[in-house]
C-alpha cells in the first residue's frame, strides 16, 4: 500500500518544502526583463527616440547641487585671460603665415627668373653659333648668288631665327652709338647734322635685349665751323701817343709806364 507521505519525487506531503517543478514554494522567482536598444523601430523603419541614458552620457556635474557646469565669470563661455592668450596666439600664427608665405612668393619668382635666365642663355649661345652662317648668307645675296632653293632655305632660316627672338641691326644712317656699334673709321662730313653710321662692314644682333655682337660701322660726324681770323679778337695796341715806348719786359709791363716794375740795365 502506498504510504501516505508519497515518494519524494511529486512534491507530495512527505516534501512540503518542494514545489512540483523541484523548486522550493519560499524562492521568489526574479522576473527577466529585456530592453529594445535598437534604435531603428523594425515594424515602422524608423528612428526611436532615446528613452534611456548610456553610462557614456551620464557626465559629472560640476555646478552646485548637481545642476550643471558652473557657467564662467563673463558669461560668455570663456575666461578673459584665457580669451587674451588665444588671442595672442591666433596673432602670432597669423604672423608666421604671413612671413612664410611672402618667403615662398619669394623664392618661387626668384627661381622662375633664374629659370628665363638660363633659358635665355642656352637660346643666346645657339643663337650665336649661327652668325657666321647668316653673314654668308648676307654676303651671298649682296653678290647676287642667293637664288634659287638656296634662295628659300636662306630666307627661311632669316624667319626662324627671328621668330626666336633674334633681332638684327646696324643699317646706313643709323644713328651712332657706342654701347652696339663699333667704329671702325670716322671722318666729317657736311650732309649729317648727328654722329651717323655711313656705312656697315658687319650687321649686329641682339636677343632679349642682349647685344650678342656689336655692328661694325663708319661714322660720320658734321664738319666743325671754322671762324675767319678777322673776326678773332686781339690784344689791344699800345701807340706813342699812349705815353708808353719799348717792348714789355719779362714782367709783362712796359718800361717807365709806372704801372708796374721794370727791368734796369744795370
Amino acid at each position: 500500500m502506498t504510504s501516505p507521505q508519497g515518494d519524494g519525487r511529486t512534491g507530495g506531503p512527505g516534501f512540503p518544502g518542494r514545489s512540483a517543478g523541484g523548486r522550493g514554494v519560499d524562492e521568489a522567482e526574479t522576473p527577466v526583463v529585456v530592453r529594445d536598444r535598437r534604435r531603428i523601430d523594425p515594424d515602422s523603419g524608423e528612428v526611436r527616440a532615446a528613452s534611456y541614458q548610456s553610462p557614456a552620457d551620464q557626465r559629472p556635474t560640476d555646478g552646485p547641487g548637481g545642476a550643471g557646469p558652473s557657467s564662467p565669470p563673463n558669461g560668455n563661455g570663456a575666461d578673459p585671460a584665457e580669451l587674451d592668450a588665444l588671442r595672442r596666439q591666433v596673432a602670432e600664427r597669423t604672423g608666421d603665415l604671413q612671413r612664410l608665405k611672402a618667403e615662398y612668393d619669394n623664392y618661387r619668382r626668384r627661381v622662375e627668373r633664374d629659370r628665363q635666365a638660363v633659358t635665355e642663355q642656352a637660346a643666346a649661345r645657339v643663337l650665336a653659333a649661327m652668325l657666321p652662317t647668316l653673314d654668308d648668307i648676307g654676303r651671298a645675296r649682296e653678290h647676287g648668288d642667293l637664288e634659287g632653293p638656296f634662295k628659300a632655305v636662306a630666307e627661311s632660316l632669316e624667319s626662324t631665327l627671328e621668330a626666336a627672338g633674334l633681332e638684327r641691326f646696324g643699317s646706313v644712317g643709323e644713328e651712332f652709338d657706342p654701347l652696339v656699334h663699333d667704329a671702325l673709321m670716322h671722318a666729317y662730313r657736311s650732309d649729317v647734322s648727328r654722329p651717323t653710321c655711313v656705312d656697315v662692314f658687319r650687321s649686329g644682333y641682339r636677343h632679349a635685349g642682349r647685344v650678342l655682337r656689336p655692328a661694325q660701322v663708319s661714322v660720320a660726324e658734321p664738319e666743325a665751323s671754322s671762324e675767319p681770323l678777322d673776326s678773332a679778337p686781339h690784344p689791344p695796341s699800345v701807340g706813342p701817343d699812349d705815353g708808353f715806348t719799348g717792348t714789355p719786359d719779362d714782367t709783362g709791363s712796359l718800361p717807365g709806364s709806372g704801372g708796374g716794375p721794370s727791368v734796369n740795365a744795370d
